[in-house]
């Protein structure tokens, strides 16, 4: 007697791709989010979106490199706010995020590949 019942179906559903679309909106959104909320919105797109696509996986890597990068450079300007040149630092790491991220986004959403400048690889 054999059991010709199928197996159990996974209560997991597989992996959808996204849309060329829908992959330029949600890296467009990753890097204009990186102005207001530093790395969260690119390692939250890098996590959840980075099996839907290899655009937007490429663009939430670049982003979330990009913007821990910023962040370090946050801490040290940090630091050196005991020497005044803090200040200045800060402000500079600022309007590097602020334009970058905004020349990333348009490029995002021209569906085209970016790269940062200033970018320490972090994740591959």
């Amino acid at each position: 007697m054999s059991d010709s019942t199928p197996p159990p179906a996974s209560p997991y559903a597989p992996i959808q791709p996204m849309s060329p679309s829908d992959e330029k909106l949600w890296a467009t959104l990753i890097h204009v989010g990186g102005i207001f909320f530093s790395f969260v919105p690119a390692l939250v797109g890098y996590l959840v979106f980075k099996d839907r696509g290899p655009f937007i996986n490429a663009h939430a890597r670049t982003a979330l490199n990009f913007q821990i990068t910023m962040a370090i450079a946050y801490a040290v300007s940090v630091v050196l706010m005991l020497v005044v040149i803090g200040y200045l630092t800060m402000f500079a790491v600022a309007i590097i995020i602020l334009i970058f991220s905004i020349i990333a986004a348009v490029a995002a959403n021209n569906g085209q590949a970016y790269k940062y400048p200033l970018t320490i690889e972090f994740i591959k």
